[in-house]
């Protein structure tokens, strides 16, 4: 039985292992007056990490580890920033974990909750750098 209860606390954690609805990839593009344009130059940057990139790409980024900052420059534009901060993970992903015990038909249960995620969440799908000319 206690073989049974460890193979399903597995498969329970292994739902707990996501990095958010979009699984840590950011769509980011630079744009003027709404219109999407390849070729600026961007660092984004988190409390973890920086990437050097190229408009538009999508950027594998993991969890939220902090603000995300996106500084784009491209010849004849100013420089643009956007940042933002991570998406709550709402709830957080939680392990139920359940005992019972009783005699015959008669049963007696206790549940708790345990958060295993301490992540700060996750960004969003996508990112646009609204870009102005000089």
């Amino acid at each position: 039985m206690w073989r049974y209860a460890g193979l399903v606390f597995s498969f329970l954690l292994i739902g707990c292992a996501s990095t958010g609805p979009n699984n840590g990839q950011v769509y980011i593009a630079s744009a003027e007056n709404g219109q999407e344009f390849g070729g600026a130059s961007c660092t984004v940057l988190n409390n973890a990490q920086s990437w050097n990139i190229v408009t538009p790409t999508t950027l594998s980024i993991g969890r939220a580890s902090g603000e995300l900052r996106v500084v784009c420059n491209r010849a004849g534009y100013r420089t643009s920033e956007v940042r933002l901060p991570p998406i709550s993970g709402g709830s957080g992903s939680n392990v139920g974990v359940g005992l019972g015990g009783g005699t015959g038909a008669v049963g007696l249960g206790l549940g708790f909750r345990v958060p295993i995620s301490s992540s700060g969440g996750y960004y969003p799908s996508r990112v646009i750098v609204n870009m102005n000319r000089l």
